[in-house]
């Protein structure tokens, strides 16, 4: 969700308002189609407590996109279930892609800080390394003496 309180009156395209037939009537299919689609498990309405059917305006949708596959371009009731499916699936996958992208960001973001925090916190008085030429010179380390204090 985007954070804000929902009005529970607010009507959305999810939001089951019409019976059966007036979900006919919108969508120009006969009644019993719409029961045999629900049988069939392509559009799957909300159910009042008695058990009556209750349409979304996507519902509607769905019945009128039923429609053109069945009729403009021939598919079975069958394809068409399995179409549904897929489409189902992959706005299911779109979904979590976007989740897992804005996820990605997210931790980008926290490890830039931490790399900030990072940078922010050396000493200023180390210098960068720089790689040394080769050469054949040899240097002799020998340590101070200590004093002794008797």
């Amino acid at each position: 969700m985007d954070g804000r309180r929902r009005n529970p009156y607010e009507l959305t395209e999810e939001t089951p308002v019409y019976v059966i037939s007036v979900a006919a009537q919108l969508s120009g299919l006969h009644p019993q189609t719409l029961r045999q689609y629900d049988r069939l498990g392509l559009v799957s309405p909300d159910r009042t407590a008695g058990r009556g059917r209750r349409y979304s305006a996507r519902d509607i949708e769905l019945l009128r996109t039923v429609q053109q596959l069945s009729q403009d371009e021939g598919i079975n009731l069958a394809g068409i279930k399995r179409i549904i499916e897929l489409e189902n699936q992959v706005a299911a996958l779109q979904s979590r892609v976007a989740e897992l992208q804005d996820a990605l960001e997210g931790a980008a973001a926290a490890m830039q800080q931490r790399e900030a925090a990072v940078h922010a916190s050396y000493r200023r008085d180390l210098v960068p390394y720089q790689e040394v030429q080769q050469t054949s010179a040899l240097v002799v380390w020998r340590p101070k003496r200590q004093q002794s204090s008797d």
